[in-house]
């Protein structure tokens, strides 16, 4: 039995937000200007070539994050690093489709606080992992690329928020080869994650 992995994703947010939030702290007001400081934590959700949940080319993203935000005026100003399993989600490139399969990233973040409420927005560095796919060979080894996003990031507790991102990822200057000719173009997709931090 296939498995969506959007609903999937969905589910496994839904589950995991409030039990965790219960193990990481109680549901107290947090107090007010704590998004300063270290952070780390986990998320799940879909890498899509066109953000289409029903596509049968989404794979199923998991991964864990860590950063460091502080306060600059009334806003927020941060870093983050995160690794991501992008669950072989297929990409199209010339004469087919490739794999993508891991995704290291470094990001700078600038938000506005509104009460308990961080929206984000965020920009930086990746490298993704590609794998073959049927007539299509990918390249070895690590590709670079840009990442683009913004989110919504809720505190649940004084060291606990759970968050909703969107990325999207140019990898650039790509080669694969079908059948023997090569080609190199640019690789682009969309990430929709939902996750939990904790802050220290």
């Amino acid at each position: 039995m296939s498995i969506n992995p959007f609903a999937a994703a969905l589910a496994l947010s839904l589950l995991a937000t409030p039990v965790l939030a219960a193990d990481f702290g109680s549901y107290d007001q947090p107090s007010s200007g704590s998004w300063e400081g270290a952070y780390a934590g986990v998320h799940g959700g879909i890498a899509s070539p066109n953000l289409n949940p029903f596509s049968g080319n989404n794979g199923l993203s998991v991964g864990g994050q860590a950063g460091y935000n502080t306060m600059v005026g009334g806003a927020v100003v941060g870093g983050e690093v995160e690794a991501s399993y992008l669950g072989d989600s297929r990409v199209k490139v010339e004469d087919g489709k490739l794999k993508e399969r891991h995704r290291l990233s470094a990001k700078g973040k600038v938000g506005a606080p509104i009460d308990q409420t961080l929206i984000y927005g965020t920009a930086g560095f990746a490298m993704t992992n590609f794998r073959d796919n049927g007539n299509i060979a990918g390249p070895d080894g690590w590709k670079p690329g840009y990442i683009l996003g913004a989110g919504v990031e809720q505190k649940l507790t004084s060291n606990v928020s759970a968050r909703v991102e969107y990325n999207y990822t140019i990898t650039n200057s790509v080669r694969t080869f079908s059948n023997g000719v090569g080609t190199t173009g640019n690789v682009h997709d969309h990430t929709l994650k939902a996750g939990l931090n904790v802050s220290f």
